[in-house]
């Protein structure tokens, strides 16, 4: 029996080449990822601004459901009246960042202040409402009023002071002024004293306007001259 033998194939380092192996070089070794640990800087920045997160959530959740305990005028405060806790309420409000801004209630009252601007009832107090009777720059005037008054004139009320001057009065003085005249605007009424007058039927009311005291000599010369006052309300009241 005759045995053929096939020569060995001859090497072909081109094919190695080709599917990506050099002849001789030893097979890379795959890499394995590894699990972070708490020595990763990555993980240890990702707590940090999720902690912070939560923590800015919870303070902004904490100051916009905080109240303060703060006095509000129990009714109408007028300039001159007496600062007295009998005649202010407390009120829990949100105040946020305005929290410094109004008198809170576990402040303590000052002694012999007095209001230096009218409060309607609710409004809150602040620091600059009230001081010493020193610093007033209102006083209260007694203006009699013969020409009827509105029934929605009231302490607290905002008007305006006019003067109608008596006919013979101007007709006897060519400088003496023939159409009303606005004395003043914008003061309170701190009182509505109707005697024994009647508003509706024009009977003599006398009506205490806290006049501030730049205009004290207009209003006093018009209230003790010849003439009529009339007491406007503003805004429609």
């Amino acid at each position: 029996m005759t045995q053929t033998i096939h020569p060995a194939p001859p090497d072909r380092p081109e094919l190695a080449e080709r599917d990506g192996a050099r002849p001789g070089a030893a097979s890379p070794t795959a890499s394995r990822l590894r699990r972070p640990t708490w020595r990763d800087p990555r993980l240890l920045i990702g707590v940090v601004v999720i902690a912070c997160s939560v923590a800015l959530g919870s303070w902004a959740v904490g100051s916009a459901s905080r109240t303060v305990p703060v006095y509000a005028a129990a009714g109408v405060l007028l300039p001159g009246d007496p600062v007295a806790a009998q005649d202010l309420r407390i009120v829990d409000v949100q105040l946020g960042p305005v929290d410094d801004g109004y008198v809170h209630a576990d402040a303590p009252l000052p002694d012999d202040a007095v209001m230096l601007r009218a409060l309607e009832p609710g409004e809150l107090v602040r620091p600059s409402a009230y001081g010493s009777a020193e610093d007033l720059e209102v006083r209260s005037v007694a203006v009699p009023v013969t020409t009827g008054l509105s029934d929605r004139i009231a302490p607290g009320t905002q008007v305006d002071l006019w003067y109608v001057p008596a006919e013979d009065a101007a007709e006897g003085d060519d400088d003496a002024p023939r159409d009303p005249v606005e004395l003043v605007s914008d003061v309170t009424v701190a009182q509505v004293d109707e005697g024994g007058g009647s508003l509706v039927a024009g009977g003599p009311v006398t009506v205490h306007t806290l006049v501030p005291v730049a205009d004290l000599p207009t209003v006093l010369s018009a209230v003790t001259g010849e003439g009529d006052l009339a007491v406007v309300p503003r805004g429609g009241a």
